[in-house]
């Protein structure tokens, strides 16, 4: 379905699990999906996937790092004269340095807020200015369930994520008057590079949680990131939708 028939979405962390999932998702249904990382070989072989898939849309690969505050405005500002519009950003880059609070260093602890929640104040603000211009915009944030529940071990992480929701309800209140909806997916234990590394043991510690006994896979955190950037979600503003089997509940 072209349901993003003729829209221009960015998704940063594109080259692997949730922001592949949604890239690929975006260029289905008929999205110009500028896809955005730090591996360009990751990239080309997302756009060489959606080449072969006949997707609707296509994804245009542009490698950048989230982290560098100084060039995120010319980034943008490049980006949409290029493609003429920018009508959906995901900000979905982000990186774990997990570790018990007392041993936790200054270091890791601003490492995960620089990329997790920085970079989406920095992005929101670049491109939030086009879609307020435009008088229409879908800015999604991907959150986590560890930043409304916490998580042992992840006191940066969970900051970071309790931060982007915070971000995400100001931002909805700011910009909705301008037509630019703002909302938040909270995906729970998603099976990607991040879960795969986790031993058996904690597996089956964290699947007797989850009421549906099972790991989300990412294609299902990017069918509700469809969703939202679709016209029919337009009257949903300031939302933290969690994609987590219940594990929240």
């Amino acid at each position: 379905m072209a349901e993003l028939e003729n829209r221009v979405a960015i998704v940063t962390g594109a080259s692997r699990g949730i922001g592949r999932a949604i890239s690929l998702a975006y260029a289905k249904a008929g999205a110009t999906v500028i896809a955005a990382a730090r591996n360009s070989e990751k990239l080309g072989s997302l756009a060489a996937e959606a080449s072969d898939s006949r997707c609707l849309g296509r994804i245009v690969p542009r490698p950048f790092d989230v982290n560098d505050a100084g060039a995120v405005d010319k980034w943008i500002d490049d980006t949409a004269s290029e493609f003429g519009r920018l009508d959906i950003l995901v900000n979905n880059a982000g990186i774990t340095r997990d570790g018990l609070l007392m041993n936790m260093t200054d270091a890791q602890f601003d490492e995960v807020l620089t990329t997790n929640l920085r970079s989406v104040f920095w992005l929101t603000r670049a491109v939030g200015k086009h879609m307020v211009r435009a008088r229409w915009g879908r800015i999604i944030n991907v959150a986590s369930v560890s930043g409304l529940m916490g998580n042992s071990g992840q006191a940066n992480y969970a900051a970071a994520k309790a931060g982007v929701i915070g971000l995400t309800k100001t931002v909805a209140k700011e910009l909705a008057r301008r037509g630019v909806t703002c909302n938040a997916l909270a995906p729970g234990f998603i099976q990607t590079d991040m879960t795969n590394v986790l031993s058996d043991k904690v597996k089956e510690q964290v699947l007797a949680l989850i009421p549906l006994q099972r790991f989300g896979q990412p294609e299902e955190v990017a069918a509700v990131a469809v969703f939202l950037a679709t016209p029919a979600a337009g009257y949903i503003n300031g939302q933290v939708i969690a994609v987590d089997g219940g594990l929240h509940m």
